[in-house]
C-alpha cells in the first residue's frame, strides 16, 4: 500500500469513483452542495437556507459506521487486514445518513420558541427527506411522523460522533450560518407566505407553506444530484449551462422568421394582430395571463413571442411551454426549435422532456438538463409539470425549484384534470407570487379556473391580463365555422351518421367526424368504408388510440397529404385529433360532447379560412355507452344545456364558454380536491387535505394546539397516491413496422444499454390498454412477455389491424372485431 493509499483511509469519504478509484471527501460534499444551492434558494431570496441545507444534509456520513460501510464496499478498507474489529456485514440500507442534520438543525431552532420550531421543523423535514421523498409530518394514523424521525436514537443517527468528527470549516460554517438573524429572515419570508393581505382559509396558508418547504427541498436534492452526478462523471461540467441566457438572440430569430410570414386573408391578417398585441403586452410585470385565441388563431408563436420579450425583460431563466399530450408535443417543440436553433450555438436552445422522445434525439446533454429541466426552452407535458409539483420521491420534486424565474405557457389548459383543479391554481399561485414565475394560459376555450371555489383555492387574474385584447371582438373577426344543432329525440343511427359523412365528402371534398368512443369509431369507418366507392381506396381513414403512436403519425401525414391535394378524404377518428392536431377540413361531424370539445373540433374545419363560412354539425347516436367516462358524459349534458338555451346564440364565444364551464364545475365541484378513499389515505380525505391542514387526521387535534402553524402535511403519503392521470392502463408493445424488430431484439436477452435504447423506441410501438382489454387478450393468450419473468410485453402480431390497431380477436381480412 502506498502513501496514498493510507492517506486516503484516513480521510472521511462521501462517494468513490470506481474508474480512476479517487474519492470526494465529505466535507468537498458538503461544500460543494451548499455552493450550488444556496445559488438555487436565491431565487426566492433565501440563498443562506439553501447554504445551510448542502452544509449539513450529510453530516451524517462522518460517522464510523458509514465510513466504515463505505470503504469496504469500495475496496478502499479491508477488515480482514486493516481492522479485525471492523463489522459490516449488512450494514448496506441500515446506515442514516440524512437524520444527524435534521436533529441538529431542530435543536438548534426549537430554543427559539413556536417560530423557531417552525423554522427548524421545514428545513429539517428537507434534510431528513432528500434521499427517499419527502416524510409524512403526521402519518395516516396520526402518529406524529416528522417528531418520532427527530427523536431517532442517537446511537442509530451518531449525531455526537459525527459533530465530534466533523471538518472545522464544516462547523464553523455552519455555526455562522445558524444564528438569530438567519432564523428572523425566514421568518420574514414565512410571514409574507401565511399572512396575506386579503382573509382566506386556513388550508391555503397550510398549504402555502408546505409548498414552501417543498421548494427548498427541491432545491437541496437537485444540488446533491448535480454535486455526486459531477463527481462521477467529469465531463458533465462541460455540458452544463453557465452563463445567463442572451434572449435577444432567440428574440431576433423569432422576429426575422414572423417578418417572413405571407398575409393572404382575414385569418392571417388576425395573427398578426394577435401575435402584435402579445408583444406590445410582454413588458407588462410578472404574473398570470391569458391567451384566449380561437383555434387556428396562431397562439404558438404569439405566447412564445410574448414569453420570450417578457423572459429579457425581466432576467428570467426559462421559459417552460406545457402540453396536455405527448402526441403533439413533437409538432410543437420541432416548429420552435427550427427558429431558435442554429449551427454553432454554444447550447441547444430547446429540451423536449416527455415519455415519447426518441433516444436518437436525447444528447449526452439534453440527458443532464432533462434531470431538472436546466434549459433556456423547455417542451414538456402537464403530467410531468404536474408530478414536479405533487409526485412523490425525489425524481419529479427536483424540477420544481426551476419553475421560479420562468414564464410557464400552459397550451389547452382546459385539458387539466378536473381533480387537480386547486392542487393547480394553489401551487401556480404560490409560484406567481413569491418566486417570480409568469404564467399564461393558453386556449381557444378558458376553463376560468378564477371562478372556482376560492376557499379550496383559485387562480387571480386580472381582467386586464388577456394577452389577446378583446376576445368578444376577436372571436366574432375570426368567426369560420357555424355550429349546427343535429341533435333529435332517439337519437342518430349509424346508418344516418355514415350517411350523412358520405354526402359531405361527395359534397365538400372531405369531411372530419369525431366520435366519444373507439367503439363508435370502427363501426362508422366499416359502414362508410364500404358506402364510399372511388378508385382510390384510401379514401376512408380511422384514428384512435388503439393505433400506436408511430402507426397514428404516417395516418395523420397522409392526410395532410390528400388536404393539401384537395383528394377525397373521410377520416373517423375519437377526440385525439382536437388538441392541438393541425389539420384542415372542410366540414366535421362532432358526436355531443363539452362545449370544449366541440369548440376543439370545429378548430380543425376551415381552420385556414380559406371558405367563408363552413358548417360543424352536431349529432348525438342512439346508442353511446359513456356511462363509465364521467368526463365525456357530464360535459355532454351541459353542452346540451347551452345548445338548448342558445338557439340563436354564437355557441361558440367567451360567454358562452364561461357559462358552459360554469355549468360543468358546479356539477364537479367535489371532485376538484382530488378525493382519496380509505384505501388510499386510510379514510376518505383529499389529497388537498393532505398537501394542507390535514383537518381530518386524528393527530393533528393534538399537534394544533401547540403552535400558530406547524407542517401538518402527509408529504409521503400524498406523493403516493397521486397520479396526474388516474388510467388504470397496461402498456404493450405491437408488431407494426419497426415494432417487430424491436421485439425480437427485445426478446434475445439485450445488454441493459441496449435495452434501454430498445424500451425508449419501443414508445412509439405501445399502446395502452385498459384492464377490460387486456383481460381478453390474455386469455386469448395475445399477450407474452419479452423474456421470462419481466413485465415488459409485447402482442402476438395476428391481433394487431393495420388499420385499427390492437383487436382482442385474431384479424383476417374478412373480420374486423369491435373492442
Amino acid at each position: 500500500m502506498n502513501q496514498d493509499d493510507k492517506s486516503i483511509k484516513k480521510k472521511f469519504v462521501a462517494h468513490h469513483r470506481s474508474w480512476d478509484n479517487d474519492i470526494q471527501t465529505v466535507c468537498e460534499h458538503l461544500t460543494g452542495v451548499a455552493s450550488i444551492c444556496k445559488k438555487l434558494t436565491a431565487k426566492i431570496g433565501l440563498p443562506e437556507a439553501g447554504e445551510l441545507l448542502g452544509l449539513l444534509h450529510d453530516i451524517g456520513k462522518y460517522s464510523t459506521d458509514f465510513q466504515n460501510y463505505i470503504k469496504t464496499e469500495t475496496g478502499l478498507l479491508n477488515p480482514d487486514i486493516d481492522d479485525a474489529n471492523v463489522d459490516t456485514k449488512n450494514l448496506k440500507g441500515k446506515i442514516d445518513h440524512s437524520t444527524a442534520g435534521a436533529q441538529w438543525i431542530w435543536q438548534r431552532f426549537k430554543k427559539y420558541g413556536l417560530q423557531g420550531k417552525l423554522v427548524g421543523q421545514i428545513l429539517a423535514v428537507c434534510l431528513a427527506s432528500h434521499h427517499g421523498g419527502m416524510i409524512d409530518c403526521l402519518r395516516v394514523e396520526g402518529e406524529n411522523g416528522f417528531l418520532k424521525r427527530i427523536k431517532k436514537n442517537n446511537e442509530l443517527t451518531h449525531l455526537q460522533t459525527c459533530l465530534e468528527a466533523a471538518d472545522l470549516e464544516i462547523k464553523e460554517s455552519i455555526e455562522h450560518i445558524a444564528t438569530e438573524n438567519f432564523l428572523k429572515q425566514i421568518l420574514k419570508q414565512v410571514a409574507r407566505i401565511v399572512s396575506p393581505p386579503k382573509k382566506e382559509p386556513d388550508r391555503l396558508k397550510h398549504f402555502r407553506l408546505g409548498f414552501f418547504t417543498r421548494f427548498l427541498f427541491s432545491c437541496l436534492i437537485d444540488a446533491d444530484r448535480i454535486d455526486s452526478a459531477d463527481f462521477e462523471c467529469l465531463e458533465n461540467q462541460r455540458f452544463r449551462k453557465k452563463k445567463k441566457i442572451d434572449w435577444q438572440i432567440a428574440i431576433n430569430r423569432l422576429e426575422e422568421k414572423l417578418s417572413g410570414f405571407n398575409v393572404g386573408n382575414r385569418v392571417d391578417e388576425l395573427r398578426n394582430k394577435i401575435s402584435r398585441h402579445c408583444l406590445e403586452t410582454a413588458p407588462k410585470e410578472q404574473g398570470q395571463y391569458l391567451l384566449t385565441v380561437p383555434t387556428g388563431g396562431g397562439k404558438t408563436f404569439a405566447s412564445m413571442r410574448f414569453a420570450l420579450h417578457h423572459a429579457q425583460k425581466h432576467q428570467l431563466d426559462h421559459i417552460i411551454y406545457v402540453i396536455p399530450y405527448t402526441s403533439i408535443i413533437d409538432q410543437n417543440a420541432r416548429e420552435i426549435r427550427n427558429i431558435l436553433e442554429q449551427v454553432g450555438d454554444e447550447y441547444p436552445w430547446v429540451l423536449e422532456h416527455h415519455s415519447n422522445l426518441e433516444p436518437e434525439k436525447q444528447t449526452w446533454q439534453s440527458k443532464l438538463s432533462s434531470e431538472n429541466w436546466d434549459a433556456p426552452v423547455i417542451f414538456t407535458t402537464m403530467v410531468q409539470f404536474l408530478e414536479a409539483l405533487f409526485g412523490g420521491g425525489t425524481r419529479g420534486p427536483r424540477r420544481m425549484h426551476n419553475l421560479a424565474n420562468s414564464v410557464i405557457i400552459f397550451d389547452e389548459i382546459q385539458c387539466l384534470p378536473i381533480n387537480c383543479i386547486h392542487l393547480f391554481c394553489n401551487g401556480l399561485n404560490f409560484l406567481t407570487n413569491y418566486a417570480r414565475t409568469t404564467a399564461v394560459l393558453c386556449t381557444a376555450t378558458q376553463p376560468v379556473l378564477n371562478c372556482v371555489d376560492k376557499d379550496y383555492g383559485a387562480l387571480d387574474i386580472p381582467a386586464e391580463n388577456e394577452l389577446a385584447g378583446d376576445t368578444v371582438d376577436l372571436f366574432r373577426q375570426l368567426k369560420r365555422v357555424n355550429i349546427e344543432n343535429r341533435t333529435r329525440s332517439g337519437g342518430w343511427t349509424k346508418e344516418q351518421i355514415a350517411d350523412l359523412a358520405v354526402a359531405q365528402v361527395q359534397e365538400k371534398g372531405n369531411c372530419l367526424v369525431i366520435v366519444n368512443t373507439k367503439a363508435w369509431a370502427r363501426q362508422l369507418y366499416e359502414m362508410c368504408a364500404e358506402l364510399i366507392a372511388h378508385e382510390d381506396k384510401n379514401v376512408v381513414f380511422h384514428l384512435s388510440t388503439s393505433l400506436c403512436p408511430a402507426h397514428r403519425t404516417e395516418i395523420l401525414d397522409e392526410i395532410r397529404q390528400r388536404l393539401e391535394n384537395k383528394l377525397p378524404l373521410l377520416c373517423i377518428s375519437t377526440q385525439l385529433i382536437e388538441a392541438g392536431v393541425d389539420v384542415d377540413f372542410n366540414s366535421v361531424i362532432r358526436f355531443l360532447a363539452g362545449l370544449d370539445s366541440i369548440a376543439q373540433a370545429a378548430g380543425r374545419c376551415n381552420r385556414n379560412g380559406n371558405h367563408d363560412i363552413s358548417q360543424v354539425y352536431i349529432v348525438n347516436p342512439d346508442n353511446e355507452s359513456i356511462d363509465l367516462l364521467t368526463d365525456i358524459k357530464t360535459g355532454r349534458d351541459k353542452a346540451k344545456r347551452i345548445l338548448e338555451e342558445q338557439d340563436h346564440e354564437d355557441f361558440l364565444s367567451p360567454v358562452s364558454m364561461d357559462r358552459y364551464f360554469s355549468y360543468y364545475f358546479y356539477e364537479r365541484a367535489d371532485q376538484m380536491t382530488y378525493p382519496l378513499t380509505a384505501k388510499q389515505a386510510g379514510r376518505q380525505d383529499t389529497l388537498l387535505n393532505l398537501l394542507s391542514d390535514n383537518p381530518l387526521n386524528v393527530g393533528r387535534e393534538k399537534d394544533v394546539q401547540k403552535a400558530t402553524f406547524s407542517l401538518q402535511q402527509s408529504f409521503k403519503t400524498a406523493g403516493k397516491v397521486f397520479k396526474s392521470i388516474d388510467a388504470p392502463t397496461q402498456a404493450i408493445i405491437v408488431q407494426y413496422k419497426e415494432g417487430k424488430s424491436i421485439v425480437a431484439d427485445l426478446c434475445a436477452a439485450p445488454e441493459p444499454a441496449q435495452a434501454y435504447s430498445l424500451l425508449k423506441k419501443a414508445q412509439k410501438y405501445s399502446v395502452n390498454l385498459f384492464p377490460n382489454v387486456w383481460d381478453k387478450l390474455v386469455k386469448a393468450q395475445a399477450v407474452r412477455p419479452v423474456q421470462k419473468g419481466e413485465e415488459i410485453y409485447y402482442l402476438d402480431e395476428q391481433y394487431y389491424s393495420p388499420k385499427f390497431g390492437v383487436s382482442t380477436e385474431v384479424i383476417n381480412e374478412m373480420e374486423t372485431p369491435i373492442i
